[in-house]
């Protein structure tokens, strides 16, 4: 059970990282007199950190073990929250979230190793299963829990919360017995080598490419939706906090359905299904820009039900593209994942007449990209990522 807590953990630090102090921004804004694209680096500069050291710390753990990576990232992880809750501008805070960003990464891309190692059979299945709850939990109520220690301390106080929870769990990880008792040899080139190697593998780099887009419109509430209900729509944090919660709900509800569907419809099908429903959610919020906090919840829920649907269908197409090389495939997944992630969140930053709008926009394009791609490599190559309807 301690095992098991230490894993969830782990894999929720990047979540409650970014998403706990989501409520603070126009806080920020109006202390340091910055505006929402400026504030906002601080959500870009994580996403990008974290996306390449995800790259680095899988392979890495392989070499030297997994403890030492996770206690150095860990450390380097507290050390940034006590940063950024002393920082007394934006350039500081954005050097704390480097950090952050450096010991999340190792987080993240060991918690499945962890997994791996530590557990097989039907015991890994049920470990996995529970971790995959987790994962849309934390951004469900890390907003929440943001928004709640708001009304008791000041913005600093969140961070400090969360350099108390990676004290924590670094003391969990150095509780635990290395795992690994065989190592991988050489250094940085056969690494580099092996990504090589897989973009060499011209259907999964292109489909890759293309699926990635599907989260340009999540991403792009994560970075946005501060300024549509709170300085937008004028609503509290704590209001803030549930509204955005729901979109982790509609992620686990819509990873549910997915999971119950796959047993009888097809995987291209479910796929195509759920990128015609981003699509039809997209265009409402385009269309209308969203002219309440009701009509915005309701559409950006639409559009992250049918992301949490896609997800799991997505990753599974392209998986079934590699014979070799899996974790680096996996790596480069998210990755690039998070590399559209932070350009959304970029563009969302921008002066829009409408943010909303720009919302259903950047869900209309990370919903037609993809589904332009299934239908293409349907007819040119059928193969795994194409199956019969």
């Amino acid at each position: 059970m301690r095992t098991l807590l230490l894993l969830s953990l782990l894999s929720g630090l990047p979540a409650l990282s970014t998403d706990m102090y989501l409520p603070a921004i126009p806080t920020l804004q109006a202390l340091w007199g910055i505006s929402l694209a400026e504030a906002n680096l601080s959500v870009v500069a994580f996403f990008v950190c974290f996306s390449f050291f995800l790259l680095v710390h899988g392979p890495l753990s392989d070499r030297v073990g997994r403890k030492p990576v996770l206690a150095w990232g860990l450390g380097v992880y507290v050390a940034g929250c006590f940063v950024c809750a002393l920082a007394d501008s934006i350039g500081v805070l954005i050097a704390g979230r480097v950090a952050q960003a450096m010991g999340a990464a190792a987080a993240a891309a060991l918690s499945l190793a962890l997994a791996k190692d530590l557990y097989s059979g039907l015991a890994r299945q049920k470990v996995l299963a529970y971790i995959g709850v987790i994962m849309p939990l934390c951004p469900m109520i890390a907003p929440m829990i943001g928004g709640e220690l708001l009304l008791v301390m000041s913005w600093r106080g969140i961070f400090l919360c969360q350099g108390l929870t990676g004290l924590l769990v670094l003391g969990g990880c150095l509780a635990l017995e290395e795992p690994l008792t065989s190592f991988t040899r050489g250094g940085v080139g056969p690494v580099l080598r092996r990504y090589g190697v897989l973009f060499g593998n011209t259907r999964f780099i292109l489909l890759n490419f293309a699926l990635t887009f599907m989260g340009l419109g999540y991403f792009g509430f994560v970075a946005g939706s501060s300024s549509i209900y709170i300085s937008g729509f004028g609503v509290s944090e704590q209001v803030y906090g549930f509204l955005f919660g729901l979109n982790g709900f509609a992620i686990m509800a819509g990873s549910f359905v997915s999971a119950r569907l796959s047993a009888t419809i097809a995987a291209r099908s479910l796929l195509r299904c759920s990128l015609l429903g981003m699509v039809a959610a997209s265009m409402v919020l385009a269309a209308t820009g969203g002219p309440s906090p009701t009509a915005v919840a309701l559409c950006m829920f639409g559009i992250t039900v049918f992301y949490g649907m896609s997800r799991p269908v997505s990753n599974h197409l392209l998986l079934e593209l590699v014979e070799q090389d899996v974790g680096a495939a996996a790596a480069l997944m998210t990755f690039s994942l998070f590399v559209w992630g932070a350009v959304a969140m970029l563009v969302i930053s921008l002066n829009w007449d409408s943010k909303a709008a720009m919302l259903g926009w950047l869900g209309l394009l990370g919903a037609a990209v993809p589904l332009c791609a299934v239908l293409a490599m349907r007819r040119l190559a059928p193969g795994p990522a194409c199956e019969e309807d």
